[in-house]
């Protein structure tokens, strides 16, 4: 329904791509990365699998009512490989139709400062990896976008 009287619904991100509707799933993540152990200069990103999914993505995950998109990525991170981290970088978001809804999810580059991983039925396993790597594991040509994303704002920094 549009026109006088039909239901409004203020939300908007800050990517550029306007309104978000009522019916919009939104989400958070990370692309979560850390210093190589052995490596001048060199990094790793994490990667989780879902089984679910069958999957390997970046960390995220839908925000509680009420709950800042920043806030729930690095929750998401945190129930997801059990790391807490920096948040750094607004990367891009990324829309998609998820089980014929839309979907909007909001990502920000994050450096791991502590945490392990366990195991659970969402997440099942992580890899840390070497951006090519990474790159080749992603399943999703839009998580490589943000790995790019993510690989700028590090250059940048």
């Amino acid at each position: 329904m549009t026109g006088p009287g039909a239901p409004h619904d203020d939300r908007h991100d800050d990517s550029g791509y306007g309104p978000v509707g009522p019916d919009t799933v939104l989400a958070a993540g990370c692309v979560l990365w850390r210093r190589a152990p052995h490596g001048h200069d060199r990094i790793e990103i994490c990667l989780v699998h879902r089984p679910k999914y069958d999957d390997w993505s970046h960390p995220k995950g839908k925000l509680k009512r009420g709950e800042d998109a920043l806030a729930a990525a690095l929750r998401e991170v945190l129930e997801e490989t059990g790391h807490r981290c920096l948040p750094g970088a607004r990367l891009p978001s990324v829309r998609y139709t998820a089980n014929g809804r839309p979907k909007h999810v909001s990502y920000w580059a994050a450096e791991t400062r502590s945490g392990s991983f366990a195991a659970s039925a969402e997440v099942d396993a992580i890899a840390w990896l070497p951006p090519a790597a990474a790159r080749a594991r992603l399943t999703q040509p839009r998580d490589r976008v943000l790995l790019d994303a993510l690989l700028d704002s590090l250059h940048t920094a």
